[in-house]
C-alpha cells in the first residue's frame, strides 16, 4: 500500500513539473517610441517607464503567471522607422499588441497596418484622427486635442482675450491641432488673426513671431511638441511681443520650462494632472496612481516624470488589465479594453467604448502655468 501510495505521489510530482513549465506563456508586447532624435523629450521617458512597469510585474510573476517580454523599437521619431518597425513586430515577433509610436505623425503611418494585421495599437500620441474616426484595434491614451482647445479657448474668454495668433510645428500633432484651433474659434468667440506652421528643426522664431506681432494679437497659442516651443517664448520676450502665451499638452515636459529659461514664466497649458500631483486633494481619484507613479519613475531615473511617461504608462497598465482579464487571445484582449470602465490612469479616468476609443471627457484636463520655473495651478 505504502508503495503504490509513494509510486501515485511520484507520478504526480513528475506531472507538475512537466507539465507546469509549458503552461506559461511568454507574452511579447512590442514599442514604437521616439527614444532619441528631435522627440526623445517624448519617447524617452515613454521607454522608461514600460520597462520599469514590465521589471514590476514580472518581479511578482508575471500577468496570470505568464512574463512579460518587452520588445523596444527607437523610431526616433521618423515615420518611415515606425512602419517598418511595425511590421516586423507584427510578423517576426508575432508581438500580441504595440505600444506607442510617441507621435502623431508616426501613429497615423501604421494605423491601417495595425488594423490590417488585427493588431491592437495603444498609441501615446494625441492627435484625434488618431481615434476618430474609430479603427478596431487603434487605440489612444493622452487627452483628445479638441478637449485641450475648448479648455484653451474657456481660460481666453474668462480673461477676456479674443483675437488670437496660432503657431504650430509641421508635425501630425502641429497640423493636427492647427485644424482643431481654427474649427473651434468661432463657438468661443474668438477671431484667428494669423496661424503659421514652422518648421520642427527651427532654431529661430523671431521672423515668425514678428508676423505675429504685426497683426496685435491678444494672445498667442503655440502647438507644438518639439523642442522649438521653447522657442517661441524666448523670441516673443525678444521683440517685446508681451502677451499671454498659451501653449498645448504637449508641453507636459519640464525640461521644456528649462530650454525656455524665464521667458516660460506665465505660459498657460492643459495638461493631466501628473504635473501637479502633489497639488491635488486626498479624495482625488487619480492621487494615489499619481504619487505612485511619479515617487518610483523619479526615484529610479533620477529625473522629473512627464505627462509623456503617463501616457506611456497608461497605455501599458490598461494592455495588462485587459490581458489579465482576458487572457492572451489578440481579439478578447481587444474587447477587454473597449469595454474597460472606471480605469484610473495618470491621464484621468478612462472609459472605453465601441464609439470611444479614448475613453477620456474633458475633465481630465487642468489648466497649468509656469510660476518661477515650475508647473503650478492656474488660479
Amino acid at each position: 500500500m505504502k508503495v503504490a501510495k509513494f509510486f501515485i505521489v511520484t507520478l504526480l510530482f513528475i506531472f507538475t513539473v512537466t507539465v507546469s513549465p509549458a503552461l506559461a506563456e511568454t507574452i511579447k508586447i512590442g514599442a514604437i517610441l521616439a527614444v532619441t532624435g528631435g522627440a526623445s523629450f517624448l519617447g524617452a521617458p515613454e521607454a522608461k517607464t514600460i520597462e520599469m512597469l514590465a521589471d514590476e510585474i514580472n518581479a511578482k510573476g508575471g500577468i496570470n503567471g505568464n512574463k512579460v517580454e518587452l520588445i523596444i523599437k527607437d523610431s526616433m521619431g521618423k515615420p518611415e522607422n515606425a512602419i517598418s518597425f511595425a511590421k516586423q513586430l507584427i510578423e517576426e515577433e508575432k508581438v500580441l499588441a504595440i505600444i506607442g509610436p510617441s507621435t502623431s505623425g508616426e501613429t497615423m503611418k501604421i494605423k491601417n497596418i495595425m488594423e490590417e494585421a488585427k493588431t491592437i495599437l495603444m498609441s501615446c500620441a494625441a492627435a484625434e484622427v488618431i481615434v476618430n474616426p474609430v479603427a478596431k484595434y487603434v487605440f489612444k491614451t493622452p487627452q483628445k486635442d479638441s478637449f485641450a482647445v475648448k479648455r484653451i479657448y474657456t481660460q481666453m474668454k474668462h480673461m477676456g482675450i479674443s483675437k488670437i495668433g496660432v503657431v504650430v510645428g509641421n508635425t501630425g500633432f502641429g497640423k493636427a491641432g492647427k485644424a482643431q484651433l481654427e474649427k473651434i474659434a468661432p463657438e468661443f468667440g474668438i477671431d484667428v488673426l494669423i496661424s503659421e506652421v514652422y518648421d520642427k528643426k527651427a532654431t529661430d522664431l523671431t521672423a515668425v513671431v514678428t508676423k505675429l506681432k504685426a497683426k496685435n494679437v491678444e494672445a498667442v497659442v503655440n502647438w507644438s511638441i518639439v523642442p522649438a516651443q521653447a522657442i517661441v517664448p524666448k523670441n516673443m520676450k525678444q521683440i517685446g511681443l508681451d502677451v499671454p502665451l498659451f501653449q498645448s499638452h504637449g508641453f507636459g515636459n519640464i525640461k521644456y520650462v528649462e530650454a525656455a529659461g524665464a521667458a516660460a514664466n506665465g505660459i498657460i497649458f492643459p495638461a493631466g494632472r501628473l504635473l501637479v500631483s502633489d497639488m491635488l486633494p486626498d479624495n482625488n481619484l487619480q492621487k494615489s496612481v499619481l504619487v505612485k507613479y511619479k515617487k518610483d519613475y523619479e526615484s529610479k531615473y533620477n529625473e522629473a516624470a512627464s505627462t509623456f511617461g503617463g501616457h506611456a504608462y497608461d497605455a501599458f497598465m490598461i494592455l495588462a488589465k485587459a490581458i489579465e482579464t482576458a487572457g492572451t487571445d489578440k481579439e478578447k484582449v481587444r474587447d477587454a479594453i473597449e469595454n474597460m470602465k472606471g480605469f484610473t490612469g495618470t491621464g484621468g479616468v478612462f472609459n472605453f467604448s465601441a464609439a470611444d476609443h479614448n475613453g477620456l471627457d474633458i475633465n481630465a484636463f487642468e489648466m497649468l502655468t509656469v510660476k518661477d520655473g515650475k508647473f503650478a495651478l492656474l488660479k
